[in-house]
């Protein structure tokens, strides 16, 4: 690639990647806490009640057609992370998503036509942290993306992977915080 191509492509993703005034909250999780048992999973030797935090944006980027939220732990001890929850086709006329949104037995309140993609614990739906005791704290890392498109069009039993790929595609901003979690030995 032509060194002035890179260049550009190289402004365009960080001006892209982070637009000014978009931010992402919660009224469950202050970034760079713990989190706590509400937010851990039950299953694997963790006894969480697993239930996804309210989350809340503003400030999106003019052209802005949806929204995808993810939540990503870098530590898991995979080679690849951990997908935890994975939410894509939120409409732009979204703002939020309530405490709980993420059941996985659809009695979430997700925006009409909101999808929740597959996660790697094997379903869609929310599944809070749960690493390996004696790890030190894993980090959870909550983004929100703004997208140029309507709809991400994958399988639905696509792999977060796959729905990550068509995000970052479709990405116009995003907007992160990170909280912690670590479990004793």
């Amino acid at each position: 690639m032509h060194k002035s191509m890179l260049a550009a492509l190289l402004v365009s993703t960080a001006l892209g990647a982070h637009a000014a005034g978009f931010t992402l909250t919660s009224p469950t999780i202050k970034p760079g806490s713990m989190l706590t048992d509400a937010q851990v999973f039950k299953g694997f030797g963790c006894e969480g009640k697993n239930v996804s935090p309210a989350l809340k944006w503003s400030g999106a980027p003019a052209g802005t057609k949806s929204y995808a939220v993810t939540v990503y732990d870098p530590d898991a001890p995979t080679g690849s992370g951990w997908w935890h929850w994975v939410v894509y086709n939120i409409p732009a006329t979204a703002t939020e998503l309530p405490e709980g949104a993420g059941a996985g037995d659809g009695k979430g309140a997700l925006p009409a036509g909101a999808v929740q993609g597959r996660t790697d614990f094997g379903s869609a739906g929310f599944g809070g942290a749960c690493p390996p005791p004696g790890d030190k704290p894993h980090r959870y890392i909550f983004t929100v993306y703004a997208l140029k498109s309507d709809k991400i069009d994958v399988p639905a039993d696509a792999s977060a992977a796959l729905v990550g790929f068509m995000i970052h595609a479709n990405q116009l901003a995003k907007a992160s915080f990170e909280a912690k979690y670590g479990r004793k030995k």
